[in-house]
C-alpha cells in the first residue's frame, strides 16, 4: 500500500520574540484606558481618577521610551536643553544588521498600539467635550499629551535612523567604487 503524504507546506508561524515586554507593553496603556471608563461606574473621586489615571499613563509612556522602545523597534530617544536654552532632540538606532533582525510582530504591536492609544484618548476627548466635563477633559489631555510625545519622538527617531542607514549606504557604495577605480588604475 502506498503512503499518502501531506502535500501542504506547513511553515512556522512567526512568534513574539519579547512577549513579556509586549505584555508589559500594551497593558499600561490598556490599564490606563481600562481604568479611565471603567471609573466612571465605580469611583466618584475626580481626584482618585486623575492621580490613578495619569499615573498608569505615565508609567506607559517610561515603559515605551525607555523599555519596548529599545527591545521591540531598536529605537529610543531624548530631548535635551542645550547650552543655549534650546530643545535638541537625541535619538539611537541600532545598526543595520540588527535592525534587520527585529522581530516583524513585535514592531507591529509596537506601533499599531502606540497610535491606537492615542486614537482612543482622541475619543474619549471628543465624548468628554461633548459631555461638558472639562475636568474629565484635563485627564484625557495629559494622557494623550503622554502618546502623542512618544508617538513624535519615535517617529522622528525612526526618520533619523532611515536617514543614518541612507547615508551609510551612499558611503559604502562610494568607498567600494573609489577602491574598484583606484585598483584599476594601479594594474594599469
Amino acid at each position: 500500500m502506498n503512503q499518502i503524504q501531506d502535500t501542504t507546506i506547513s511553515r512556522p508561524t512567526e512568534n513574539y520574540s519579547n512577549p513579556k515586554t509586549c505584555f508589559f507593553h500594551v497593558i499600561f496603556k490598556a490599564a490606563s484606558l481600562a481604568f479611565y471608563v471603567l471609573s466612571a461606574l465605580f469611583v466618584n473621586s475626580f481626584v482618585i481618577v486623575f492621580v490613578v489615571t495619569v499615573l498608569l499613563a505615565s508609567l506607559d509612556f517610561w515603559v515605551v521610551k525607555n523599555v519596548s522602545g529599545r527591545i521591540l523597534v531598536g529605537l529610543r530617544w531624548w530631548n535635551e536643553i542645550n547650552d543655549l536654552g534650546e530643545s535638541v532632540w537625541k535619538f539611537e538606532c541600532l545598526d543595520q544588521e540588527s535592525l534587520s533582525r527585529m522581530n516583524k510582530k513585535d514592531s507591529w504591536l509596537f506601533w499599531w498600539t502606540l497610535y491606537l492609544s492615542a486614537v482612543a484618548w482622541l475619543f474619549l476627548g471628543i465624548f468628554s467635550l461633548i459631555r461638558f466635563q472639562a475636568d474629565y477633559l484635563l485627564v484625557v489631555g495629559v494622557c494623550l499629551s503622554l502618546s502623542v510625545a512618544n508617538i513624535i519622538g519615535f517617529t522622528k527617531c525612526r526618520k533619523d535612523a532611515k536617514n543614518q542607514i541612507q547615508q551609510f549606504a551612499q558611503q559604502t557604495i562610494a568607498s567600494r567604487f573609489s577602491s574598484t577605480v583606484q585598483s584599476a588604475f594601479s594594474v594599469v
